[in-house]
């Protein structure tokens, strides 16, 4: 079959509308990500009695499980055990599923990066009275973040890229739409390489922010 291109231009206004709930995935996915991940990285960094073992078994079974099996198993497996997670749509187990799988790894990456920040700082913050709290916050944190940047930046990329898998639950997304119009009329190649070019765009935008918002960190540290 040839590549029909009239039909490939016609898709994209068709498709470009799910984007918007594409985004927003994302967006939620993340700010929930960095939250649950800085939880993380403190536990591990200051090795929490008990939580730190928990907070490792977690690490170890999102790291080594495939993203498209968490989902499944929280979208199809868990409510046949516990009823009241029956109303759960699927664009909530979307946002739960890649926020559990991305803070396996950015958890690891802010521990890393607290973990290269001399001793020598936290000793002489506490010299100076400033407490544990004071001295992570003004101190130690913001250097963290700034070391990470680039990692929190491939980790929200990595978001975007996670979201095609909502529609294998249900989801409405540019993916969805693609194949629900793929399946009509048979035009798969042309589907699948408009939902390619938006995602392609999509992330070169995301890189280039990422890029302008890590010279703006550098500048002012």
């Amino acid at each position: 079959m040839d590549f029909d291109f009239q039909w490939f231009l016609g898709l994209f206004p068709i498709v470009l509308p799910a984007l918007k709930l594409t985004v927003s995935i994302a967006i939620i996915s993340l700010f929930l990500t960095l939250c649950l991940s800085i939880v993380i990285a403190f536990i591990r960094y200051y090795k929490v009695k008990f939580l730190y073992q928990i907070s490792g078994l977690f690490i170890t079974f999102f790291r080594a499980t495939p993203l498209v099996a968490q989902l499944f198993i929280l979208y199809f497996g868990l409510p046949s055990i516990f009823p009241f997670l029956e109303s759960m749509s699927a664009f909530q187990a979307t946002i739960i599923a890649l926020t559990l799988n991305t803070s396996s790894f950015m958890a690891e990456d802010l521990r890393g990066s607290l973990e290269s920040i001399d001793n020598g700082q936290n000793e002489a913050c506490y010299s100076m009275g400033m407490t544990k709290y004071q001295t992570m916050k003004r101190v130690i944190l913001p250097q963290a973040f700034i070391f990470a940047l680039p990692s929190i930046g491939n980790r929200f990329i990595g978001i975007i890229k996670g979201t095609a898998l909502g529609f294998t639950v249900g989801l409405a997304d540019i993916m969805a739409i693609s194949k629900m119009e793929a399946a009509l009329s048979l035009r798969f190649f042309e589907a699948y390489f408009c939902v390619t070019i938006i995602y392609l765009v999509l992330v070169i935008i995301v890189e280039r922010i990422l890029k302008y918002i890590e010279k703006r960190v550098e500048k002012v540290s």
